[in-house]
C-alpha cells in the first residue's frame, strides 16, 4: 500500500502535534523496541518515533528496517523523527490518531 500526496498531507498535519512514542538509541532495533512499536501502532495507527543515530544513512536504514518488521508505512521523516502509519484491523476509536 502506498499513499498519495493528499493522504500524506493529511497524515503529516495530524502527526505534527504528536510526540515520539518510542526512542531508538544505542542498542538499535531490539525485539522489545519492535514489540513496543507494534503495540503503539495497534493502538494509535499513526505514531512518531525518534531514532537517535547521528549517521544519516544508518538512520534511514534503521527506519526502513522498522517499517519492514512492523509492516508500517513511513509517512514522513524529518531529521531524527519519523512518522509511521499502519491501519489497525480492529481500530479503537478512543485511542486512534486518525479516526
Amino acid at each position: 500500500m502506498s499513499l498519495n500526496n493528499e493522504q500524506k498531507k493529511r497524515y503529516r498535519s495530524i502527526g505534527h502535534d504528536l510526540s515520539p512514542v518510542v526512542t531508538i538509541g544505542g542498542n538499535g532495533v531490539t525485539e522489545n523496541v519492535i514489540k513496543e512499536i507494534n503495540r503503539a501502532l495497534d493502538d494509535h495507527e499513526l505514531i512518531k518515533i525518534k531514532v537517535a543515530i547521528n549517521d544519516k544513512e544508518s538512520r534511514v536504514a534503521t527506519i526502513s528496517d522498522i517499517c519492514s518488521k512492523t509492516k508500517a508505512l513511513e509517512v514522513q521523516q524529518i531529521g531524527k523523527v519519523a512518522l509511521l502509519l499502519r491501519e489497525a484491523k480492529r481500530p479503537n476509536i478512543k485511542l486512534s490518531n486518525i479516526r
